[in-house]
C-alpha cells in the first residue's frame, strides 16, 4: 500500500492537531474536509472525494474522543 499525497497531508494535520488537543479544531477540520469533498463528488473525482469524507470522519471521531476525555476529567473533580 502506497501513501498518496493527500494521505501524507492528512497524517501531518492530524498529528499537529493531536499535539494541540483542541476538539473544536478537529471538528473544524472535519467540516473543511466535507466541504472540500462536495465539489469533487460533483466533478466525479470519487477516489479523492471518498478519502476526504473518511478523513472528515476521523477528525470528527477524534473530536468526540477529546470531548469525552474532557468531560470525564471535569466530572472526576
Amino acid at each position: 500500500m502506497f501513501l498518496k499525497p493527500q494521505d501524507l497531508v492528512f497524517i501531518a494535520i492530524f498529528v499537529l492537531l493531536l499535539l494541540k488537543r483542541d476538539a473544536r479544531l478537529f471538528a473544524i477540520a472535519g467540516l473543511f474536509c466535507l466541504a472540500l469533498s462536495i465539489p469533487l463528488f460533483w466533478k466525479w473525482v470519487f477516489f479523492t472525494a471518498q478519502r476526504l469524507t473518511w478523513y472528515g470522519g476521523a477528525f470528527f471521531l477524534a473530536s468526540i474522543i477529546l470531548n469525552l476525555i474532557t468531560l470525564r476529567k471535569d466530572s472526576a473533580k
